[in-house]
């Protein structure tokens, strides 16, 4: 008998897929707290988990019987690659479930900061009717530059050319193929912060890429280039960026991710007037959290019940 822990809140569909097994034992405590979490662990052969779950060292040593993690979404930054692969423990993620749901976010975020949408509403829920104060600019003729082509920058690379914006990208790891198959020029990083209108980041955090938005990258851009951030925030330097703002160097900047969430009090983003703002909302539609839940299930089944390993994130962990 297998025993699985889903020590967040995931859709019941996703706990029916487990349950539908005679060899697996399924708890579903919904969300836990870290010393329950901790305890809960102790005999688990895999774990379900979302974003709000560290999987680090500690909770990787109190699980001796850990075989494999399944992250319901995309970013494993909060597993510890490092002591699962020493372990043997193999961390599978779900990359398309949340691909629209985030494209849609980071798309939406790109015109509602284009329009002033959100201090908009504001003012006339205020009593006020402010519309010279409002004035904003088209995405028509705009060049986008997304950093990362992956499932998600794509899917946003074809709604802004349905919006006739020219879409070029910086992805090192893309196959040039894929690109072309969209239209979508890939260039060096210093063209694309050169040429961009408009810049979106859909990279992962790696040693190459933490703080890659910073006052030196900056300076590289367009005046009044503006600046999306629905992938993670320390892609981003905020203090840099806020200093861009204030100067003007960068017109607008809308962020749904934070280094460190929720941010604190004294985020020197937080505050600034343009600076539009959600809190990490972009893979919580309906919709995506069905997909992934289920996507997550039927990765541990397999792998329990099969050994089947699929969406592998650390692929050493399978010669252990």
């Amino acid at each position: 008998m297998f025993y699985v822990l889903v020590p967040d809140n995931i859709h019941q569909k996703a706990i029916d897929i487990l349950q539908a097994s005679k060899l697996i034992s399924v708890s579903a405590p919904g969300k836990l707290e870290r010393d329950a979490l901790l305890d809960a662990v102790a005999g688990a052969h895999a774990l379900i988990i979302r974003s709000g779950v560290a999987a680090d060292a500690e909770l990787i040593g109190k699980a001796p019987a850990l075989r494999a993690i399944a992250r319901a979404g995309v970013g494993v930054d909060n597993v510890d690659l490092a002591a699962a692969t020493a372990r043997g423990i193999v961390v599978m993620n779900t990359p398309g479930g949340n691909t629209i749901s985030t494209a849609e976010h980071a798309f939406g975020l790109m015109i509602a900061l284009s329009r002033h949408i959100a201090p908009g509403h504001q003012s006339l829920a205020e009593g006020r009717w402010e519309r010279k104060a409002f004035s904003g600019v088209e995405l028509k003729g705009k060049t986008l530059g997304i950093v990362g082509l992956g499932r998600i920058g794509q899917a946003i690379a074809t709604r802004a050319q349905a919006f006739e914006m020219q879409v070029i990208a910086h992805d090192p790891y893309l196959p040039p193929a894929i690109a072309d198959a969209i239209n979508v020029p890939l260039l060096a990083l210093e063209a694309v912060y050169a040429r961009a209108d408009y810049l979106t980041l859909h990279a992962l955090v790696t040693d190459e890429t933490r703080g890659m938005i910073n006052a030196k990258t900056i300076a590289t851009m367009k005046d009044g280039v503006r600046i999306i951030n629905a992938a993670r925030g320390a892609l981003i330097s905020s203090a840099d960026l806020a200093a861009a703002l204030s100067s003007g160097k960068v017109a607008g900047a809308a962020l749904d991710v934070y280094e460190t969430e929720p941010p604190p009090a004294d985020h020197p983003l937080i505050g600034l007037p343009s600076v539009l703002h959600t809190p990490h909302l972009a893979a919580s539609t309906a919709d995506a959290q069905v997909t992934v839940a289920v996507e997550a299930a039927r990765l541990i089944v397999d792998f329990l019940l099969e050994g089947k390993a699929a969406n592998v994130c650390n692929p050493d962990a399978l010669e252990n």
